[in-house]
């Protein structure tokens, strides 16, 4: 396998909006996985975007199992996946896009593996996630979707306030004025600060500044065009984006 014109095609796929084929002929393991996503990430930041976070996935112990994983995966954030709360996505420049709704920290200090991540928190905010996985039919292997930079195509964060009780706060999606899917912040790793704690192991460090996805609170759901998406977690607030394409 060739990291390069994977990476290459991976961005080109997600800049076209076309996919590519899956089927396992990409990464064999979660190595060569990494050194996909890291080039993949180069491109953007060659063409001038700048890192902002750090997103986890597969922080349900169900996902694991059914994924036949026994550790979580890790992506990037940049600012061009930025989206402000109640903002617009332009969702006819991806190519089968789903949202979930997260629980994001902001970091306040430097937080290495083994600190404590509650220390390093300045504050907490409920999140939406856009995934949108750059292989047919949303498709791949568990090194392939490593590779995409872990299907991430952008973010909204909510209201910032003081860190609290987060172990079991409930959530609720919503399309349209409808209910999509309920949860519990349980569901990530049990609490989102053992999450956190999992990025800095992952990482090596997280940098004061650093936007942390702590990973989906329930499952994700289609983002269909012209559509008004809310999340909320229960003490932290609301958090909303609309679908339509850019004027």
């Amino acid at each position: 396998m060739n990291i390069t014109a994977l990476a290459e095609a991976l961005d080109t796929a997600a800049r076209e909006g076309r996919p590519l084929a899956g089927g396992g002929s990409g990464p064999k393991d979660t190595d060569e996985a990494y050194a996909v996503q890291e080039a993949l990430v180069a491109r953007r930041l060659a063409r001038g975007e700048r890192l902002t976070g750090f997103k986890l996935g597969f922080t349900s112990r169900a996902k694991m199992r059914q994924m036949g994983v026994s550790d979580l995966i890790h992506g990037r954030l940049t600012d061009r996946m930025a989206i402000p709360d109640g903002g617009r996505v332009d969702t006819t420049a991806l190519i089968h896009p789903r949202v979930e709704p997260e629980v994001a920290f902001l970091l306040g200090d430097t937080l290495r593996p083994g600190g404590d991540p509650l220390a390093a928190v300045a504050a907490v905010a409920p999140a939406l996630e856009v995934i949108d996985s750059r292989y047919h039919g949303f498709r791949f292997s568990l090194p392939e979707v490593i590779a995409d930079n872990t299907s991430a195509a952008g973010y909204a964060v909510g209201p910032w306030s003081a860190p609290g009780d987060l172990d079991n706060l409930g959530v609720l999606l919503e399309v349209d004025g409808r209910l999509a899917e309920t949860g519990s912040t349980a569901a990530i790793l049990g609490s989102p600060l053992r999450a956190l704690a999992a990025a800095a192991r992952l990482a090596g460090a997280l940098e004061p500044g650093t936007v942390v996805l702590a990973g989906a609170a329930t499952a994700a759901v289609p983002l269909p065009p012209g559509s008004h998406v809310r999340a909320t977690v229960a003490g932290l607030g609301t958090v909303h984006l609309t679908t339509g394409e850019d004027a």
